[in-house]
């Protein structure tokens, strides 16, 4: 495991100001943070681990911005967290068991595949319509969940496409389906965080500055203008994400 230094710390605060915003504007920050950090020297489960801290402290200032604006239904969040959570512990703990470069080759296809959906931009112009759970569609959302959670429990990079998925197949909007994903992340994040700290593999420094970026990136994505924002963020950081795939499958 590196020794981090100053600066180190500071370039990872900066790149987690990118990706604060990206999750704000159009999600997939992990595609950014989580290379760099095997990048920056750490072992892949442990630059996985410490990605969960940005990704706990994030969601939870997020949490409480819709709650404060009256947009996040509690009831849906904690009927889709309960598999998912459950699912998390299972992905995180299969994350430990997987070797060094066959979770780099995993990491980088994972990546392309994102890339694809972030470019499809499936949220675009989607209206709210009433949710209404019959015994079918509760049954798909629990399963659907329980997949979300063991896939976020391995890898996070990406999950906010597959939680915008499931819930478009409920009718809700851009605004809800936020709010209820930032929920979501939350409770298997902290999961996922304790499975990776059990087994020692969380390097706090480097965990607790991206954190830092990840809080001020969000904070700042909510005073852009975010028509212009999504756009020109989404063209910086599909090219980063090609670039950092390139890499990791090159070794």
């Amino acid at each position: 495991m590196i020794d981090p230094t100053w600066y180190h710390m500071v370039f990872l605060a900066l790149v987690g100001v990118m990706a604060g915003i990206l999750n704000v504007l159009a999600g997939g920050g992990s595609l950014l943070t989580l290379p760099l950090l095997i990048f920056m020297g750490l072992p892949a489960a442990t630059a996985n681990g410490t990605n969960r801290i940005a990704i706990l402290v994030q969601n939870l200032f997020a949490i409480s911005g819709f709650h404060r604006h009256g947009v996040l239904s509690w009831r849906l969040a904690m009927v889709c967290a309960g598999p998912a959570i459950a699912g998390s512990y299972l992905g995180a703990r299969l994350a430990l068991q997987v070797d060094e470069a066959l979770f780099r080759q995993l990491l980088a296809g994972i990546m392309l595949g994102v890339l694809a959906l972030t470019l499809w931009d499936p949220m675009k112009e989607r209206q709210a319509q009433a949710v209404r759970l019959s015994p079918g569609r509760l049954a798909v959302l629990l399963a659907s969940f329980f997949m979300v959670g063991v896939y976020g429990g391995f890898v996070q990079a990406g999950v906010g496409f597959l939680i915008i998925a499931a819930l478009l197949f409920q009718g809700l909007d851009l605004v809800q389906t936020n709010a209820i994903k930032v929920t979501i992340i939350c409770f298997f994040t902290l999961v996922a965080l304790a499975v990776f700290m059990r087994h020692g593999q969380v390097n706090y420094p480097l965990g607790l500055s991206l954190a830092a970026g990840n809080a001020c990136g969000g904070w700042l994505a909510a005073h852009l203008a975010v028509k212009k924002g999504h756009a020109w963020i989404k063209r910086i950081v599909s090219l980063a994400i090609i670039v950092f795939a390139v890499k990791l499958l090159l070794g």
